[in-house]
């Protein structure tokens, strides 16, 4: 059998195969399979036949095969490998042969144990294991090569291009680039897609629409009947046609196309929805206005589940490619940024389904809650990349958070005293603390939401309502920085929160939206600590702390450890060996 019809694993697996399997169907599997196995083979294929893809594919699937009686040769170190036959192969991937590696491939590894071939480890573990494996290790990125002859203790992390330079300058291979991809085809839709503007003519045959005549519009009136045809072949108005062409009786298309058409190109669209809207069109015209693309385009950021990388994703860069090939546009890829959220689930930890009866209806959470409360809750769950399951109780912290800032911002509002009071005036040191805090906040809080770490802002924000309340009754309140302290957590709540931030915005006494100014600016000179806590330890045990400026060198936090009175007991009669200082951290005192 000829080794590079087969894929599967990597290259510098290439000395860890111990067998070979080819798809039932594959074209070489007459030609390998021995009369001793033949009637066994045949009736593996039959059975295998009876399968689709998709059952065939199946994680969960038992894998089985039969051995053909045929054997392939390795050509790194001229080794026999026995060829099998596995429905988990199918044809449609690769070439439909795969070299099988059991020692780093689950279904491999599972194969392998049932039919009891053997499990040769090429791949060390991340602590440089190298004995047997209870399952299969696939890690692309930590170990050395082992038991792979010229490679051996060779670190897998970039090792494929060494094995590859090694294969082509023995003249045993080459390096090749395997996409899988399909040929994407569109479904034909009854009446929910776009219109496809062709007009059939019995005399002039297949006629497309006219561009002046674009777009073609669904009519509003169609009547939708039971038997699953397109409600357009029903309605005379759009079914019946002249022709463009002759002028005689036509007939338009009546299916429509897959909606993936309409999603593929949709955010084109979406900058100027009214464009051309009632115009006759130009054949040089474009689907939206172009001076409005050059300022959106291309999207900045694409949001969405994971399914969406191998869907919609895939399809809009199609089309992006082709209105590039057209001039249309001039970038490359339709979106900038990708970030994939997580999934919620139910509140026993697996994915939400009527079948298991852990369904929330989140309507009934916000009549009890509110929208903010449940909004905030979604992104408070979890990082966003990976969501969490639902929790019942965990939402009335959220809820209890707004109330608290509720309290802080419209009480504190009417407090009217510290004004009054003739000997009044604002502590430094507290505005000081407060502006410090503030600042903080706003760089945490900002870094956060551009990285999608909404969990941590508002984590962030919690601690900073927490502080205003602790304050609330001290001279700073009413002061400069206290308002503006006000003023900016309402701007820094609004993106998450923007049912109570708007109406805590207008009870401020503004006047605009909070949506429509500008985000807060924070300083990191005014964030700064102007004291830290750094922890000594003696012999790795917290003996200590030292309250320090920031950036104190490692030669004064050292002296300074050493007089602390702790310290000074605890090293009473013991050798000084060493001192590790980590700047504005940690001293390490380690004596014997």
């Amino acid at each position: 059998m000829a080794w590079e019809r087969c894929i599967g694993a990597g290259p510098d697996t290439l000395w860890g195969p111990s067998f070979m399997v080819l798809a039932p169907e594959h074209p070489l599997v007459d030609a390998v399979t021995t009369d001793a196995h033949r009637a066994e083979v045949e009736a593996y294929k039959a059975q295998a036949a009876r399968m689709d893809e998709i059952q065939r594919g199946a994680a969960d699937k038992e894998k089985t095969g039969v051995f053909t009686g045929g054997y392939a040769i390795n050509p790194v170190n001229g080794e026999r490998i026995p060829i099998w036959i596995a429905d988990y192969v199918m044809m449609g991937y690769g070439t439909g042969a795969i070299m099988a590696v059991p020692a780093h491939d689950s279904r491999d590894f599972a194969f392998a144990q049932k039919y009891g071939l053997e499990i040769r480890r090429v791949i060390t573990g991340p602590d440089g294991a190298t004995g047997p494996l209870s399952e299969a290790y696939d890690s692309k990125d930590t170990g050395e090569m082992i038991n792979s002859g010229p490679f051996d203790g060779t670190p897998v992390k970039g090792a494929v291009a060494q094995v590859v330079e090694w294969l082509e300058a023995n003249e045993l291979g080459r390096g090749a680039v395997n996409y899988r991809l399909r040929d994407w085809l569109i479904s034909r839709q009854r009446m929910w897609g776009a219109p496809i503007p062709i007009i059939y003519c019995p005399n002039c045959g297949v006629v497309p629409v006219p561009y002046e005549d674009l777009p073609v519009l669904l009519p509003d009136d169609a009547e939708f009947r039971p038997t699953g045809e397109s409600p357009l072949k029903y309605h005379e108005g759009f079914r019946h046609v002249k022709c463009p062409e002759c002028g005689g009786d036509a007939e338009r298309e009546t299916d429509t196309m897959d909606t993936f058409m309409c999603s593929s190109w949709y955010q084109y669209a979406y900058i100027s929805p009214y464009w051309k809207r009632g115009e006759a069109l130009k054949a040089d015209d474009i689907p939206w206005d172009k001076a409005v693309g050059d300022y959106w385009l291309p999207v900045d950021q694409y949001t969405g589940g994971i399914e969406h990388a191998t869907m919609h994703l895939l399809y809009t860069r199609f089309f992006t490619k082709a209105l590039r090939d057209l001039g249309i546009v001039n970038f490359d890829e339709p979106m900038l940024r990708l970030f994939n959220q997580g999934m919620i689930l139910g509140p026993d930890g697996e994915k939400m389904s009527k079948s298991r009866g852990n369904v929330i209806n989140p309507d009934e959470v916000v009549d009890r809650y509110g929208a903010d409360t449940v909004r905030g809750y979604l992104m408070f769950i979890g990082p966003w990349d990976q969501g969490g399951p639902w929790d019942p109780q965990a939402i009335e912290g959220v809820h209890r958070f707004l109330h608290r800032v509720w309290a802080v911002v419209t009480e504190d509002a009417q407090l009217e005293q510290p004004l009054l009071e003739a000997d009044w005036a604002p502590d430094p040191t507290q505005e000081r603390a407060l502006e410090r805090k503030l600042h903080q906040t706003i760089l945490k809080v900002t870094d956060d939401i551009q990285n999608f770490r909404f969990n941590t802002a508002i984590a962030a924000l919690m601690e900073f309502n927490n502080y205003l309340y602790k304050v609330r009754n001290t001279n700073v309140v009413n002061s400069a920085i206290w308002n503006k302290s006000l003023r900016d957590l309402m701007l820094m709540m609004a993106p998450i929160f923007p049912h109570i931030a708007e109406e805590l915005w207008h009870r401020q006494g503004n006047t605009s939206s909070v949506h429509k100014q500008r985000w807060p600016v924070g300083d990191p000179d005014k964030a700064r600590e102007e004291e830290i806590t750094v922890v000594v330890q003696i012999n790795g045990k917290v003996r200590d702390k030292l309250m320090v400026a920031p950036g104190t060198p490692a030669i004064e936090l050292e002296q300074a450890a050493l007089q602390l009175s702790n310290v000074v007991k605890w090293l009473d009669g013991r050798a000084l060996r060493k001192v590790v200082v980590v700047p504005d951290k940690l001293v390490n005192i380690v004596a014997g």
